[in-house]
């Protein structure tokens, strides 16, 4: 073998290739940043708008949303062609009540107590509460039964799939308690307006 001859070192090759990586990386990482920040401050034109914080909600409700549909697929469920009407009707009803038992009840204020701030009562048996600090993401999931609806909405949907027999049982409840919630409220709004009380 030639001394003078030039030699390949694979392994110190795949050395300087992983610097050369690490050193694009390193200034990627750093214009990606600020391309997010500039985003962001385009974007929120002053105001406080958390966009890390509804992305990261975003990707973790992806990552829920897959995990039904990976349970679902698993258990060899098939898909209904359509959405019956009842069922749609149903799981409309079961979402809202349940979306704002847990967004707004007094009851559930110690499961969203971690990211709020009480503000003082909103409606019968509701509060109006206020994302907190650092946390204002997930205060404002919490608090927000539109956003809280989403999730739920998934998690009937993935039960029905799932567990059809118990879910649409408690579906149906939660439609019974979304019926004597109104009953309650046309009760009350009645008797305000035969004695006279506003």
């Amino acid at each position: 073998m030639d001394p003078l001859a030039p030699t390949f070192d694979n392994g110190n090759d795949t050395a300087v290739g992983a610097v050369a990586d690490k050193a694009a990386d390193d200034r990627l990482a750093p214009r990606l940043r600020e391309l997010v920040r500039r985003t962001g401050r385009r974007y929120s034109a002053g105001h406080d708008r958390p966009l890390g914080g509804y992305l990261a909600s975003m990707t973790g409700f992806g990552a829920y949303a897959a995990a039904w549909a990976t349970a679902v697929r698993l258990r060899g469920r098939p898909l209904p062609d359509r959405p019956q009407p009842w069922d749609v009707a149903l799981t409309s009803v079961a979402t809202f009540r349940l979306s704002r038992l847990l967004s707004k009840a007094s009851v559930t204020s110690p499961l969203r107590a971690p990211f709020t701030r009480y503000v003082g009562p909103q409606g019968p048996a509701e509060l109006h509460e206020e994302a907190e600090g650092g946390r204002g993401t997930v205060g404002e999931l919490v608090t927000c039964p539109f956003c809280t609806g989403v999730w739920v909405v998934s998690t009937l949907t993935a039960g029905q799939l799932l567990w059809p027999r118990a879910t649409r049982t408690a579906m149906g409840a939660l439609a019974a308690l979304a019926g004597a919630d109104a009953l309650h409220l046309a009760y009350g709004a009645l008797v305000s307006r035969t004695t006279g009380d506003d």
